[in-house]
């Protein structure tokens, strides 16, 4: 039993209360986009960021045409490319055994993000890594740590505090631009608010979408105001 569909529960809004559970189901649907493109856009940005600051000409020349081209394109663009463009080569995605994937909106939206966001990513950590003292990094050598030891324990955790509040307006923003996802056919919270609103002709439906969104962002504003208060406490000491 879905929770909107429990006895005794009431909205106060009959839009609400007949596309409710669309809703619910276009909710968890975004958050499932975004919490699995962020987290793969991460990993694939702190490797750009590396590759970025410390790889050969030719792959940082490679890199920084990644995070330019992606950054300074719309996401819908982007997201059409990939949804309609590469979907136009069925023949060969057929014979590689990749249609299935081009063939889903989940997943082309999936394709998109993570990419997009990577790029983003990728430019907020590479900042946070060059705003580190160099200092530090020879007193490590110095200490004999290896390159791994040292960008594990003195570089990453400090470039994840510097890092963190852009990382957190990265993500505020993936929340937002992710109501664009309706327009490939994939029902996410902005998909169903279409579809109620096509089929109530109720402009309120809108209004509460908006709410949605407007919680999330609160939610991961505070969470994030949290993390920041207890990872950088020991600078608030000084």
């Amino acid at each position: 039993m879905r929770w909107c569909e429990a006895p005794g529960f009431y909205v106060g809004h009959e839009v609400l209360e007949r596309y409710g559970c669309r809703m619910a189901d276009g909710l968890w649907i975004t958050l499932k986009l975004v919490g699995i493109s962020s987290s793969i856009g991460f990993v694939l940005a702190l490797a750009l960021a590396l590759l970025r600051l410390r790889g050969p000409a030719p792959v940082r020349y490679a890199v920084a045409g990644y995070t330019t081209f992606f950054r300074g394109t719309p996401l819908l663009c982007q997201l059409f490319l990939i949804y309609y463009g590469l979907g136009t080569f069925r023949i060969f995605w057929q014979d590689v055994g990749l249609w299935w994937f081009f063939r889903e909106p989940l997943y082309c939206c999936l394709l998109a993000f993570t990419i997009n966001t990577a790029a983003y990513q990728a430019e907020i950590l590479r900042g946070s890594l060059q705003a580190l003292p160099r200092g530090q990094i020879e007193a490590g050598r110095a200490l004999g740590l290896r390159p791994a030891a040292i960008f594990l324990t003195i570089e990453m955790p400090q470039a994840l505090i510097i890092g963190l509040r852009p990382l957190g307006n990265e993500l505020i923003t993936m929340i937002k631009v992710s109501a664009i996802a309706s327009l490939v056919t994939l029902f996410d919270l902005m998909g169903a608010t279409r579809v109620a609103f096509a089929r109530s002709f109720d402009l309120s439906i809108y209004l509460w979408a908006a709410l949605i969104y407007l919680g999330l962002v609160e939610i991961i504003r505070r969470v994030w105001g949290l993390m920041e208060t207890r990872l950088a406490r020991h600078l608030a000491m000084r």
